[in-house]
């Protein structure tokens, strides 16, 4: 079971700012649990919040009791309930806080570096506009490219048959009047996000960009699944994170994205991994097929959502819960995504065609 400290504790703890080996990646203790059960002026977690902000730490609120009613709470990364009444950001947890709690743990010791490293970019972002968050995001994961985590991740991997690479169009662009019509078209590989895909659904973009005859955008993708994440053939393959960082920049769909969003709906269907799940968010509307799901597993490969994600997704469900999501590691169904705000609907219809031609 992990400790949970009261709010008194945790500041008494990191020293009320004055010693730094306490709490964080440096000193070994990357995630900090808040017991919020225990009585606590507002004051006190504004204080702890402020003065971890800039730590790479995980702080996790937990009340198993009764939601306290404190705007402080709020500048933590994480809170966790029992309350299934709870708002957003409030977690609700069926198996107990607990549980819930003490599932974060291996996930956050495997890749302690990555795992904190986007709590602090997910609270740099907030305030940020969708495109700065995107150029920040990259920077972070630029860094972890280098990591021993992503390294071992690598390692680990070890010799793989790579896939013979596409000679031919992987997104299909489709005009019909004021539609256009992008599709992720792979299904080989289940529209396995890698350059050139990220080449073309950018050039698509920016045509949406320039045309304003193009009132609507429909994102899909062919074959089984919308989008299983990026391409697991190109990775470490950047020679230099720095050039890869400049590349990501400038040849970004999701930067574009940010600019046509009011005209684009995502379909989605199948598994959502990694970009499937960071792009779509950036729609104005986001339609589920009800076998969908969504999973982001960057931090078990010792980095952050690099596609957008931690642009996009916390402007549909917050900070909070897509610190969470993305450290869970474990997809999440249709339904739940629609509770979240993570899509906007669920509606078999909409992918008759598409899901029969593939």
């Amino acid at each position: 079971m992990i400790a949970s400290l009261s709010p008194a504790e945790a500041l008494a703890l990191v020293g009320d700012g004055l010693d730094d080996s306490i709490a964080g990646f440096v000193s070994g203790r990357p995630m900090l649990a808040i017991d919020l059960d225990q009585p606590f002026a507002d004051s006190v977690v504004q204080r702890l919040a402020r003065l971890l902000a800039p730590v790479p730490v995980i702080v996790v609120g937990v009340a198993s009791e009764s939601v306290p009613a404190s705007p402080g709470v709020l500048d933590l990364d994480i809170v966790l309930c029992d309350s299934a009444s709870a708002p957003r950001p409030w977690v609700h947890c069926p198996e107990g806080t607990a549980s819930r709690l003490g599932a974060l743990a291996p996930s956050i010791d495997g890749s302690p570096a990555a795992a904190t490293a986007l709590a602090q970019l997910l609270r740099m972002g907030e305030p940020m506009t969708a495109e700065e968050a995107i150029v920040a995001e990259s920077f972070v994961y630029g860094l972890l490219q280098g990591n021993d985590d992503h390294r071992r991740w690598l390692a680990q991997r070890g010799d793989r048959t790579r896939k013979p690479r596409p000679t031919t169009a992987v997104v299909r662009v489709e005009r019909d009047r004021e539609t256009l019509v992008v599709t992720l078209d792979r299904p080989e590989v289940r529209n396995a996000y890698g350059a050139r895909m990220r080449d073309e659904l950018t050039e698509a973009f920016r045509l949406v960009d320039v045309d304003s005859t193009i009132e609507r955008t429909e994102l899909r993708g062919s074959g089984p699944a919308f989008c299983s994440g990026g391409d697991l053939d190109e990775f470490g393959t950047a020679s230099d994170p720095l050039a890869a960082h400049m590349i990501r920049t400038t040849r970004s769909a999701a930067v574009v994205m940010t600019r046509i969003a009011d005209r684009v709906t995502a379909f989605v269907h199948g598994t959502c991994v990694g970009a499937g799940v960071e792009l779509p968010a950036f729609a104005a509307e986001v339609v589920a097929h009800p076998d969908a799901t969504f999973l982001l597993p960057e931090i078990s490969m010792g980095l952050v959502p690099g596609a957008g994600g931690t642009s996009s997704i916390p402007r549909r469900i917050g900070r909070h819960r897509t610190l969470l999501f993305a450290l869970e590691q474990n997809p999440i169904d249709a339904p739940t995504a629609l509770g979240w705000g993570l899509i906007d609907r669920i509606d078999e219809a909409s992918f008759t065609i598409e899901r029969t031609s593939s």
